[in-house]
């Protein structure tokens, strides 16, 4: 059975859906979250890519539109998601550190 490009891009976009979807069930760190939900956005921005180009004669520009506006979002939002989840980080830093500090090891 031989698939065409278009099957292939098509699965490898579900396919890095499904990777991320996982990812981002089981991991349990912020950052590992982040990367996962960026992993699922480019498997959707492939598979449509992938239904855009149909077969081949006519190419819809519509989803080519949506994919870039996504990029760009996505971009932004990863950027607040990094900025929040290094606030989380420090602020949990700093309560074991005053944990410390009260039990006189710090």
């Amino acid at each position: 059975m031989i698939f065409s490009p278009g099957h292939v891009y098509g699965l490898t976009g579900l396919l890095l859906f499904i990777v991320g979807l996982a990812g981002l069930i089981l991991c349990a760190q912020l950052l590992r979250k982040i990367l996962a939900v960026n992993i699922m956005a480019s498997g959707v921005f492939l598979f449509l890519v992938t239904i855009a180009h149909g077969n081949g004669v006519l190419i819809d520009p519509v989803p080519h539109a949506m994919v870039l506006t996504g990029i760009v979002v996505s971009v932004s939002s990863t950027a607040v998601a990094l900025a929040l989840a290094g606030r989380v980080q420090d602020m949990a830093h700093c309560r074991d550190l005053l944990k410390k500090k009260a039990r006189g090891e710090g």
